[in-house]
């Protein structure tokens, strides 16, 4: 059976640049794109997409429903068909203008790939997400391991998330000058970090206690000092591997390269957690860890502000909604405060002032929610 089809592939790649450099699409979302048509035209026996009719959608969510995930071996979730079909949705519309197609296919018929509104909800639905506290990510820096180079970086690179709460892509592309330890600061300069949407800003090291700082400043000096690391060289130098004592390739110490993702970094993260015997927490979920720990201990709205600011969000709200889930502990634990008589007058400035800021901003609708 042929897993080919020459004017698609022309078509596809016409769109994929069209999304590139027209709509600003970086990689990962042109990637997810592409995986999406792959498994259109996988079910689709690679027709033509000239011969797109409405009935094909139909039937590629039918399929969707029964598909198995080939690693896993389970059904695909509502979020990941939603992901699909969003995605098809948008080529056939954009098909459906372009020469040699739109005389074919219907835009309306790009409306046949949407969900049903009930699983479209429940695919948009915000999951409860397990969330490490300060303590536990503590715990995990106490028992690793601190004796060979490759001990050192791991360790460091634990706390330095916990410190700046730094995407795991950005940290895998950082240079040793863009940590100040003196000032406390990590400034993620977008021509040279791989920062999210290619935003520049400056992160000031969040107050997780002195442990963080001190693991993450004696890493600094190490690489300079040891290791003669200069201002341009990586801040988490990528794993060497050689031949070691056993004729076998293993890892032998460091090099001066990057690592090309984030891949080695969510390695070591589910390798320190397992350690500690406790469940792997990835590196995201310790910007939860932050934005909770803001909530706490933010006294008004410039504050919040400030420390939404220092994730790298432009608004508040996408901290609220992103990063600012209460877990079932914390709320139980609220919930009891509220059944107690308050003895002292409650201060309502700062909420109240809170309160109308988030209004303001909910009814100007200036701001774009994107974690």
């Amino acid at each position: 059976m042929t897993k080919h089809n020459a004017n698609n592939e022309r078509i596809k790649r016409k769109y994929t640049t069209f999304l590139k450099q027209a709509k600003g699409q970086n990689e990962a979302t042109v990637d997810s794109v592409a995986k999406a048509l792959s498994r259109f035209e996988n079910y689709n026996k690679y027709k033509d997409f000239k011969a797109f009719h409405f009935e094909q959608a139909i039937g590629f969510k039918q399929y969707l429903a029964k598909y198995k995930n080939q690693r896993t071996g389970k059904p695909l979730s509502l979020a990941t068909m939603n992901g699909a079909v969003r995605h098809l949705k948008a080529f056939i519309e954009w098909l459906s203008q372009q020469t040699g197609y739109k005389s074919r296919i219907s835009f309306s018929d790009a409306q046949y790939f949407n969900l049903s509104e009930k699983d479209t909800r429940t695919a948009k639905s915000v999951h409860k997400r397990a969330v490490p506290t300060i303590e536990q990510i503590n715990h995990v820096l106490s028992i690793m391991p601190n004796t060979i180079d490759i001990e050192k970086r791991d360790r460091a690179l634990i706390a330095f998330t916990l410190l700046t709460g730094a995407r795991d892509s950005a940290i895998a592309s950082m240079k040793v000058k863009h940590v100040d330890m003196n000032a406390g600061l990590l400034y993620q300069n977008a021509r040279e970090v791989k920062t999210k949407y290619s935003k520049t800003f400056t992160t000031y090291f969040f107050p997780v206690g002195n442990e963080p700082y001190r693991i993450v400043s004696e890493w600094v000096e190490y690489l300079k000092n040891k290791h003669l690391f200069g201002n341009d060289e990586p801040l988490f130098p990528k794993t060497k591997t050689g031949v070691g004592k056993n004729h076998n390739f293993e890892a032998v110490g460091l090099t001066k390269e990057h690592w090309s993702n984030a891949a080695a970094i969510r390695e070591i993260f589910k390798r320190a957690f397992t350690l500690a015997e406790l469940p792997y927490f990835n590196p995201h979920s310790f910007r939860n860890t932050l934005a909770a720990l803001g909530e706490k201990i933010c006294r008004n709205p410039e504050e919040f502000k400030a420390w939404s600011q220092n994730l790298g969000h432009e608004g508040v709200l996408t901290t609220f909604y992103s990063y600012g889930e209460v877990q079932d502990s914390r709320q139980a634990e609220l919930f009891e405060g509220f059944k107690k008589p308050s003895i002292e007058k409650l201060p309502t400035g700062n909420v109240t002032e809170l309160a109308e800021a988030i209004v303001k901003a909910l009814t100007d609708n200036k701001e774009t929610v994107q974690p």
